[in-house]
């Protein structure tokens, strides 16, 4: 089962804590993906802030997110 996305706190340089719905929580740094064309947008640091949970994962207005399968498979565990 995949879990959902339950709690997150953003943190500097573009990393987000966060806690899943199987207990598991830890860091997911956003960087790697800062310079693909949907993502390029997060650089913004005001608009990075503007994360929200929508559908069990993590979103922004413009529609850009990360599954949650990526960020549990890509998050150092804590």
């Amino acid at each position: 089962m995949i879990p959902d996305v339950i709690d997150f706190e953003i943190l500097n340089d573009y990393r987000i804590k966060v806690r899943l719905s199987n207990g598991n929580t830890g860091i997911f740094d956003v960087k790697p993906y800062l310079d693909k064309r949907i993502f390029t947008e997060l650089k913004d640091c005001s608009y990075f802030r503007r994360a929200r949970i929508e559908f069990g994962t993590i979103t922004w207005p413009n529609e850009q997110d990360f599954s949650p399968e990526t960020i549990e498979r890509k998050m150092e565990l804590s």
